[in-house]
């Protein structure tokens, strides 16, 4: 990666910023995607899970749930963390039938040395793509535009391709897993019940079931969840 490219992403994971553009207000290709169908693509990619090359698209998520997330670059500090605690939780996600994919804007020849050297993606089973024009990541919003680099932008797509869900962040803090397999297991518990979920919503805890008593919960929720029910 060339030095003034890692100078950038250093300057971006430790503030946010770059020192060239601090002051400046960046030109963004962001506009929520939530409601809208899900950009297609189709890109070059490194499977971690066999070692060789492959090539992705967002034809294989037709009719599944599938997480596609951004991150900015290779070689870096958080983006590993974030790579490796999904891995992790990978085996729970393919037993929720969600495909899960990771996107920078690194070619599919760095991934590959990414992976075989950064010690903490040791093990590696995710699939991740190269997006080095940056096209998929302008039409998912998540482009910034004076660094050639993606933000952290996670999106939920339902198998009617539709995105339900989008978490965008700065660079310098990573995103919870954890808080994503609640939000899918929310997400699928709605599209399959028509029911809707209220704040905190945890896998076997008290939904609003809207699709049957709409007139009566209308300004009397609080008769069918409490405050003790969203806390605990």
């Amino acid at each position: 990666m060339p030095c003034d490219k890692l100078k950038v992403i250093e300057d971006v994971e430790r503030d946010g910023s770059t020192e060239e553009h601090q002051e400046e207000k960046k030109t963004m290709s962001h506009s929520t995607l939530v409601l809208r169908n899900a950009p297609e693509f189709e890109i070059d990619a490194y499977d971690a899970a066999t070692g060789h090359y492959t090539t992705i698209s967002s034809e294989q998520f037709k009719g599944k749930w599938a997480v596609v997330c951004f991150y900015p670059a290779d070689f870096t500090f958080v983006c590993p963390t974030e790579i490796a605690a999904m891995n992790a939780h990978l085996d729970i996600l393919t037993e929720m039938g969600v495909d899960v994919v990771a996107i920078s804007t690194d070619t599919k020849f760095s991934h590959k040395r990414f992976v075989e050297t950064e010690p903490i993606l040791a093990g590696l089973k995710m699939t991740i793509g190269a997006d080095p024009t940056g096209e998929v990541s302008r039409n998912y919003g998540v482009w910034i535009e004076q660094e050639g680099l993606a933000l952290r932008g996670r999106f939920i797509i339902n198998p009617d391709g539709i995105i339900v869900a989008e978490e965008t962040v700065a660079p310098s803090v990573g995103r919870s897993v954890k808080e994503l397999i609640r939000q899918l297991e929310a997400w699928q518990h709605a599209h399959d019940t028509g029911e809707v979920c209220p704040a905190n919503w945890c896998k076997g805890k008290k939904t609003l079931p809207v699709n049957t008593d709409e007139e009566k919960m209308t300004g009397n929720v609080g008769a069918y969840v409490t405050l003790e029910d969203i806390l605990s």
